[in-house]
């Protein structure tokens, strides 16, 4: 067990809930995997019932960022993203327990020399990934593609919650980096590490700008390109989705992005948000449209989740 990641602290009753997690996850990450997927994904579909304010989160969201689609159109997504929300859990005891000869299996890996090129430069990687339900999975095949790999967490309330998250990922990344740290995050680049990096969450700090996501804008933080032109380090997209069929996964890794960083962090910025943007087309389920991504604007803006 390693020195400060043990859950013996954790035996008082408000943490049997998260014990209960823990052991299914680890009973489950044994079963075939479109078994795993299916019992997520219909505890997704229950869980939406208990969750109208999630589900009003939901619906705001794809009514401002996919306007094309009918009303019909939209539930049918909303109820495939809490099938997702469910299979996340699945994928995160696939994530964190599964051997790696079984992830290999199951994840499909494109563009993996881009990120061997941009190793040899020495000069680091910020693999710009974002918010995607499989994110666990998705990230856990780094252990196989990186010879040392740092991620960002963000510390959780319940402290068994982040605990999980911390040993978890510990089998990829062999430094965790609070996400406020910059010096550290810095320090990884230096040494030639790559760090997986998520900025695609609202940001009202010093770094944040309003600019657009979807067409509407929204608090983003402009901090990638800003990182990028500190260190130097090279800025490959890393995305990743289950498969239609529920096969497995696909991770597709970009080459680094030319020109990037510009003097311009707000145009920089941009250029990010269009590839995510294109990303999440390909499986817009799969994003986390439960997150409020639009709140934190500045007065005069609507609220885009106010109830009327």
């Amino acid at each position: 067990m390693q020195d400060g990641l043990s859950y013996g602290r954790f035996w008082s009753p408000r943490y049997w809930t998260t014990w209960l997690l823990l052991i299914w996850m680890r009973s489950t990450v044994h079963l075939p995997f479109r078994w795993q997927i299916s019992m997520g994904k219909f505890l997704g579909r229950i869980g939406q019932s208990f969750s109208p304010k999630a589900r009003h989160v939901v619906m705001r969201n794809l009514e401002v960022c996919f306007p094309e689609l009918s009303d019909a159109e939209r539930q049918t997504l909303r109820d495939r993203q809490f099938e997702s929300v469910g299979a996340a859990v699945a994928e995160m005891a696939l994530g964190w327990f599964a051997p790696i000869e079984r992830l290999r299996k199951l994840i499909r890996v494109e563009g993996r020399e881009h990120l061997e090129d941009a190793y040899r430069s020495g000069k680091g990687i910020i693999l710009f990934t974002a918010h995607f339900t499989p994110l666990e999975t998705g990230v856990s095949i780094l252990q196989d593609l990186c010879p040392r790999c740092s991620a960002l967490y963000r510390p959780q309330k319940n402290e068994m919650i982040n605990l999980m998250i911390r040993r978890g990922r510990s089998r990829f990344a062999q430094a965790q980096i609070q996400k406020t740290n910059v010096r550290a995050m810095l320090r990884s680049l230096k040494s030639n590490a790559a760090v997986a990096y998520l900025p695609d969450h609202a940001y009202v700090g010093s770094t944040g700008e309003l600019l657009p996501f979807f067409g509407e804008p929204a608090m983003t933080t402009t901090a990638t390109s800003k990182l990028a032109k500190l260190s130097g380090a090279a800025v490959l997209p890393y995305f990743f989705r289950r498969l239609a069929d529920d096969s497995g996964y696909a991770v597709d890794i970009g080459p680094p992005l030319k020109g990037f960083p510009s003097d311009d962090a707000s145009a920089d910025t941009r250029r990010l948000t269009g590839l995510l943007e294109e990303y999440i087309r390909k499986a817009p389920e799969q994003y986390l449209w439960t997150y409020r991504r639009f709140k934190g604007r500045p007065e005069g803006y609507p609220d885009i989740y106010g109830r009327d």
